[in-house]
């Protein structure tokens, strides 16, 4: 869809320097997407909700795997 607007030199500037994008027109794209993909991830976390306090830690997601590498260690 082609579209005129007025953006700011400077916001577009910068814009383009974040996205490295070569073109005015790769930076718009890369930030409506960026924007798309914040809001996505947003409407999963609400929609999925929380996770509850007692998610294991990492140590406790890790201690089974250091618990078999000391059990072939010791042998």
């Amino acid at each position: 869809m082609k579209t005129t607007i007025d953006i700011p030199g400077e916001a577009l500037s910068e814009a383009m320097r974040f996205a490295k994008a070569k073109t005015k027109r790769e930076a718009v794209l890369a930030c409506v997407d960026e924007y798309n993909r914040q809001h996505r991830m947003a409407e999963l976390v609400r929609h999925l909700g929380e996770f509850s306090d007692d998610f294991p830690s990492h140590e406790q997601l890790e201690a089974p795997d250091i618990e078999e590498i000391t059990r072939r260690g010791s042998r």
